[in-house]
């Protein structure tokens, strides 16, 4: 079973990457800062695809005529549906100043529309406000597991702060299959699944956004 295990998880990387994840996202950013300059809160915004979007609305009973128009109430069932989070779960977003991880809230103030057979949804999360203000900021949304494949092809935007810009890092993605497969190939077969340390595919898929600020 543990060979079997490494050998199905070898097998699975090895098909193209689009296959892989189950459910995709459209991701966007707002990043809002203080008059201090410091990374306040952030408002993201999923899209899902309109598989996992049908998915969902089948599940929750809503737009049972298939016009695309949801009643009050089918609205009001439709938002926060993805906001029932388990404890420890980080939401499937990172943001780090230099190697610190900036602690975030849970989420707030959460939207959801249906619009053109997709379900879009918005969430806020406050920011710890203990930063170095100016110091360069990365934001990561992703899913270790790469259950969820997030692209950030919405707008990234920035409030409160000129002097900032923003710029999308996008990963090689080659290069870093490689590495999976490498990681995976050093793996111990005779060990068992909590000791087997499986590499977090997630953060070698995932572009980041990179802030920087001019203080000078």
């Amino acid at each position: 079973m543990k060979r079997l295990a490494i050998a199905l998880f070898l097998l699975a990387i090895a098909q193209p990457l689009a296959a892989h994840p189950h459910i995709f996202v459209d991701t966007g950013l707002d990043l809002r800062f203080d008059q201090e300059g410091r990374l306040t809160e952030v408002k993201i915004t999923w899209a899902y695809d309109e598989f996992y979007s049908l998915l969902i609305m089948e599940d929750r009973e809503l737009d049972p005529d298939f016009d695309g128009i949801l009643t009050s109430e089918e609205k009001a069932n439709l938002t926060g549906f993805d906001m029932q989070w388990t404890p420890g779960f980080n939401g499937d977003l990172v943001v780090m100043q230099g190697d610190r991880m900036l602690a975030l809230s849970g989420p707030q103030e959460a939207t959801a529309i249906y619009e053109d057979a997709r379900i879009t949804t918005t969430h806020v999360r406050q920011i710890d406000p203990e930063q170095v203000v100016g110091e360069r900021i990365e934001i990561r949304p992703y899913d270790p597991t790469y259950y969820t494949a997030y692209d950030i092809t919405l707008p990234v935007r920035i409030e409160g702060a000129d002097i900032c810009g923003q710029r999308i890092e996008v990963p090689d993605l080659d290069a870093n299959m490689m590495m999976v497969r490498e990681q995976l190939n050093a793996l111990d077969a005779d060990a068992s699944i909590d000791e087997l340390n499986m590499p977090d595919i997630g953060i070698l898929l995932a572009s980041t956004v990179v802030v920087t600020c001019d203080i000078s």
